[in-house]
């Protein structure tokens, strides 16, 4: 199915033990998909919706070293013959050293997890369908894809580190972030509205509405990647452009998230 308006894709990748989940979003930031599936069943959505940007939750290459040169660590004000953060890629680096808790990316793809080399292999696919990493600046009418950790990405929005994405807790506070930022989906507040006691003492919570984290993550994405084409001038850029560069949601970084 071909799209005349634009559209925005959002993709989570995984270890292969559960599916993968995905979520496109149109210009009105209204929800057109969110469904989980294998990789091919992803990348036929974007087949066929031929997206106007896809952001993936996973790094987009290993680990090139760029950490230890010492041009790179003279900049981070580190010890230029050092080997502290070496197997960090920038922007991890970049988020790590603000409190945002991240993931570092080894140098050989061997050795690394499963959810990783699925995002490897969600790039390349999107790389042989026309797609170009969104440089901040840069004028394109190229398609663009973008990395977009969630975690990062809900960091920026709040200004603080969230709540654990697993937790109660964490789905309602990600999907009201992704609510108040204009997304076509309920409001979790209600759910919360409909908790009685008598519904939690009987264990019938009415958490219908309240979305599962992994699509929390691929509703982030699919905005990060709608923030990238339609208002780049509320997004920033972390990390070395031959090593990868991270896409967050906000103008400017905080220097420190509690």
């Amino acid at each position: 199915m071909l799209f005349a308006e634009s559209v925005f894709m959002g993709l989570v990748s995984t270890a292969g033990k559960r599916p993968m989940c995905f979520a496109a979003l149109d210009k009105d930031l209204r929800l057109l998909v969110l469904e989980r599936g294998n990789m091919q069943s992803a990348l036929a959505h974007v087949a066929g919706m031929r997206p106007a940007a896809v952001a993936v939750t996973s790094p987009q290459a290993p680990n090139r070293g760029c950490m230890l040169r010492p041009e790179v660590r003279r900049g981070f004000n580190l010890r230029q013959e050092g080997q502290t953060w070496g197997d960090w890629r920038v922007c991890e680096y970049e988020l790590r050293r603000r409190n945002i808790r991240m993931y570092s990316t080894p140098a050989k793809k061997k050795d690394s997890r499963g959810w990783v080399r699925c995002g490897f292999s969600l790039y390349r696919h999107l790389q042989s369908m026309g797609y170009r990493f969104y440089v901040s600046g840069e004028e394109t009418q190229e398609r663009l894809m973008i990395e977009a950790p969630p975690h990062a990405f809900y960091a920026a929005l709040l200004g603080h580190r969230p709540f654990l994405k697993r937790s109660l807790e964490g789905r309602l506070q990600r999907q009201l972030v992704l609510f108040l930022e204009g997304l076509d989906i309920p409001n979790p507040m209600r759910s919360l509205e409909e908790i009685t006691r008598h519904r939690l003492l009987t264990g019938n919570l009415p958490l219908d509405k309240l979305y599962e984290f992994e699509k929390l993550d691929a509703l982030a994405a699919a905005y990060c990647a709608y923030l990238s084409k339609v208002k780049h001038e509320r997004t920033c850029q972390v990390g070395d452009r031959e090593e990868g560069l991270i896409t967050l949601p906000v103008e400017e970084l905080r220097e420190f998230y509690h």
